[in-house]
């Protein structure tokens, strides 16, 4: 059996202005397995990017326990690449060990694995205008795997691409969480991404979040995620993630 490697225990996050207070999440508890991928559906502002920010440090809970097990190193990522333009892929790739005081011989060494490894090597010394989008959110991938993290928080991270590059990263991203073995907790608004990825699904209600429902999902001859599409259950968990989101237009 899995060990927890993170515990989210009665969350609650409210934000104060001179109009008064909003509630941004309530009440909110879950238990994260180890090398698990978990992922979170919601309506449109309920607070999803909030939990995230909260999990990475960036932001303060008002209330409730966050436990991690030992391990809480964390890595972020964007819906952005944030590449900086006068840096190459290599030096892109760098700069988390650089804030960390971390860089040397052997994590260098480690970053240019990784960039072989997942088809970067040849554009090591390119600069990101050089790179296709797709491209360039492997190397931010890559960029937050330098500092070896235990968990990985990923905020849409391909949400503006185009839907073929998606489906190829998608195993991309896949294939390379399960060779670094990361516990990984992603948000997505698309229903279909998070059933072809995730072990888990975790749909949220509207603001304040909470939340809703918890679905593991149990695919047949669970695979890649392209080909996870192809289910037989796959449109029994869209359908159930679709009616749970309540959504209206």
């Amino acid at each position: 059996m899995q060990e927890n490697i993170l515990s989210i225990l009665n969350l609650r996050k409210i934000y104060h202005d001179p109009t008064g207070e909003t509630v941004a999440i309530d009440n909110l508890n879950i238990d994260i397995k180890d090398k698990e991928i978990v992922a979170f559906v919601g309506p449109s502002g309920c607070g999803k990017s909030t939990l995230l920010a909260i999990l990475a440090g960036l932001e303060k809970e008002s209330d409730g326990k966050i436990f991690f097990n030992g391990r809480k190193k964390i890595g972020f990522m964007l819906q952005t690449d944030c590449l900086m333009p006068w840096r190459t892929v290599l030096e892109n790739s760098l700069i988390g060990l650089e804030i960390s005081k971390t860089l040397n011989q052997e994590s260098r060494k480690k970053v240019l694995e990784l960039l072989d490894k997942y088809g970067l090597k040849d554009f090591q010394d390119k600069y990101p205008s050089s790179l296709s989008g797709g491209m360039k959110q492997r190397v931010a991938l890559i960029r937050t795997l330098a500092t070896n993290p235990d968990i990985l928080l990923l905020d849409e991270p391909y949400s503006a691409l185009d839907y073929q590059t998606r489906l190829a990263l998608s195993n991309d991203l896949y294939k390379i969480i399960k060779a670094e073995g990361k516990t990984v907790l992603m948000i997505t608004h698309d229903i279909a991404e998070a059933i072809s990825l995730a072990d888990r699904i975790v749909v949220l209600t509207k603001r304040p979040c909470k939340i809703k429902k918890i679905y593991d999902v149990n695919l047949t001859n669970k695979g890649l995620p392209i080909e996870n599409r192809k289910a037989p259950e796959f449109s029994y968990y869209y359908d159930m993630i679709w009616r749970d989101l309540d959504v209206h237009i």
